[in-house]
C-alpha cells in the first residue's frame, strides 16, 4: 500500500505541461557545440520542477551532465559499465542525470529536444580531470533518487529561527559522505568534487592574508549554483539570435500571431507598447 501511494505521488509530481510551440533554445546548435563534462541546465515543466524552482528561487529546476558518445569514454571498464545501462546506438550523444522516479540514469541528449537549455562549461578543465568526472558519474548509475533531500533543502532554505525544532533536518549538519541516494545537482557536484573543482566555494582569509577555499556541501548544491558559479562559463544558444539581425528592433516583433488569454497577462505585443520619450523625440 505504501509503495502504491509513493508511486502515485511520484507519477503526479512527474506530470509535465506541454512543450512551447516555439522553443527558447536552438537545440541543433546546442547538440553540435556541447562538450563532455558540460553541465546542462533545464527549465523543467513538471510539478516537481515547479517545487524546485520555488525552493531555489531560480528558473532552472534540473541539471544533467553531458558525457559524449559511448566511444568517447577512454576507460574500457567504464565503457563496459555504461553499456550495462545504455543499449542504444553507440553514436548517440548521451547525458547522465538523476531524476525523480528513475534514479541516476543515462539517456540520449535528444530527450531534451525543445526544452529551454543553458550550458555551463567548467573553465579550464583538462582532459584527465574530465575523465575522472565522467568516471564518478558513471559509477553512480543505478543510484535511487533522494526525494527526502528535496524537502530537506526546502527546510534548510527557510529562515532557521521560524522553523519548529522537530522540522530542522540534521542532514546538513554532518560531514558530507558518499550518499546511497542522490538528486540531479548533488550527483554532479560530487563528480566535480572528486577533482576539487570549485562550484560556489566559501573563500576565507586568515590573519596572514592568505586565502583558503572550503568546498560547499554537495547536498546543498542546486542547479542554479552552476549558473552563478564564476568557475563555469555560461553559454546560450537562443532560438532567435541577435547575430542574425543587425538590431534587436529587426527581430520579428511584428506579425499576425495572437496571444492566449493567459499569455496576455505576461506578454505585450509590439502594437500595445507605449512609445518611450526617446521614440517621441525622434
Amino acid at each position: 500500500m505504501i509503495n502504491w501511494i509513493r508511486s502515485a505521488i511520484v507519477n503526479w509530481l512527474k506530470q509535465k505541461s506541454p512543450l512551447p510551440r516555439t522553443p527558447l533554445s536552438d537545440f541543433e546548435r546546442i547538440r553540435h557545440e556541447v562538450k563532455a563534462c558540460d553541465v546542462m541546465l533545464i527549465e523543467g515543466r513538471s510539478r516537481v520542477s515547479e517545487v524546485i524552482k520555488l525552493i531555489t528561487m531560480s528558473s532552472w529546476s534540473h541539471s544533467v551532465l553531458y558525457i559524449g558518445r559511448l566511444h568517447d569514454i577512454e576507460d574500457p571498464i567504464l565503457r563496459e559499465r555504461l553499456g550495462e545501462y545504455y543499449h542504444g546506438n553507440a553514436d548517440r550523444q548521451l547525458i547522465i542525470e538523476s531524476e525523480l522516479g528513475m534514479g541516476t540514469v543515462v539517456r540520449e541528449l535528444n530527450a531534451y529536444m525543445g526544452e529551454h537549455i543553458r550550458i555551463c562549461r567548467p573553465r579550464g578543465l583538462g582532459y584527465k580531470d574530465s575523465q575522472l568526472v565522467l568516471a564518478y558519474a558513471i559509477s553512480r548509475l543505478g543510484t535511487p533518487y533522494d526525494v527526502r533531500q528535496i524537502f530537506d533543502l526546502g527546510r534548510f532554505l527557510f529562515p532557521w529561527f521560524i522553523m519548529p525544532r522537530r522540522w530542522r533536518s540534521s542532514l546538513f549538519s554532518a560531514r558530507p559522505g558518499k550518499s546511497t541516494q542522490t538528486v540531479c545537482s548533488t550527483m554532479i557536484a560530487e563528480a566535480f568534487g572528486e577533482i576539487q573543482f570549485p562550484i560556489l566555494p566559501l573563500v576565507k582569509r586568515d590573519d596572514g592574508d592568505r586565502v583558503q577555499l572550503f568546498m560547499r556541501n554537495p547536498k546543498l548544491c542546486t542547479p542554479s549554483h552552476f549558473d552563478y558559479s564564476p568557475y563555469f562559463d555560461i553559454i546560450k544558444y537562443p532560438f532567435l539570435d541577435f547575430q542574425h539581425h543587425a538590431d534587436q528592433r529587426l527581430l520579428p516583433w511584428q506579425g499576425a500571431a495572437t496571444l492566449s488569454s493567459e499569455e496576455q497577462g505576461m506578454y505585450l505585443s509590439a502594437e500595445s507598447v507605449t512609445p518611450t520619450l526617446h521614440d517621441d523625440v525622434q
